[in-house]
């Protein structure tokens, strides 16, 4: 009797997890920008982050967690799904309540940890990054991508049981100390955050989504 092939393993997928502060409080670093103009900024920011990742393939869902209705209703209109932050002044406490609440409703899926200050995320790049930090978690281990310094961190996956994220000041050393792997370097939209204002000039000069280009307009011609 001929040996049968070896099963191939099904391909993991993923939920990602978007925490997004109420665009009244988000971005507070953008200073100088007038009050007005950096909610509508901060908003803009987070839903291009959303559309990007909701249009990446390989992606199960993307779950949003927000306090802020408003801004809910923009995400859902995207396709993404929202709950309310059930840890809002933790971020990291947050995330594990969301993973957890996508382990429930996608079982299976592994959770991802996606910061939403990329306003010109590309879902071709993100796709790729996601297949790296899947053979991660199939292997049993977590993976993040630092931001465009080497500091931070832009995203963090682990396998739902072992989903522990870093995030924070310095973050990037904290992931690599507990032994996430590093993945996505040459990811440059996924590592394009955006904190401050010289942030926020190079990702328009980058080239970003098109609620940050609507709500940048003025400052996107100053900046090309």
């Amino acid at each position: 009797m001929p040996a049968l092939p070896p099963l191939q393993a099904a391909p993991l997928r993923c939920v990602l997890l978007v925490p997004v502060k109420p665009p009244a409080h988000g971005k507070s670093r953008l200073v100088g920008l007038g009050e007005d103009v950096r909610r509508r900024v901060a908003e803009a920011i987070a839903l291009d982050t959303a559309q990007a990742a909701a249009a990446t393939p390989g992606v199960e869902a993307v779950l949003v967690v927000t306090d802020d209705f408003r801004l809910a209703s923009s995400m859902r209109a995207l396709g993404c799904e929202v709950v309310p932050d059930g840890a809002s002044e933790d971020l990291n406490a947050t995330l594990v309540q969301a993973a957890v609440e996508a382990a429930r409703r996608w079982p299976g899926t592994v959770p991802v940890a996606l910061c939403a200050d990329l306003p010109g995320l590309r879902p071709v790049e993100l796709a790729q990054v996601l297949r790296e930090v899947e053979q991660h978690a199939r292997a049993g281990r977590s993976a993040f991508v630092p931001d465009r310094a080497g500091t931070g961190t832009t995203l963090y996956a682990a396998p739902a049981g072992h989903f522990d994220p870093q995030f924070g000041v310095g973050s990037a050393a904290r992931h690599r100390d507990a032994g996430a792997v590093e993945s996505g370097t040459a990811a440059t939209s996924v590592r394009t955050d955006v904190d401050d204002l010289d942030d926020l000039d190079a990702a328009l000069a980058a080239g970003v989504g098109p609620h940050t280009t609507r709500a940048c307009a003025g400052r996107a011609t100053r900046s090309g």
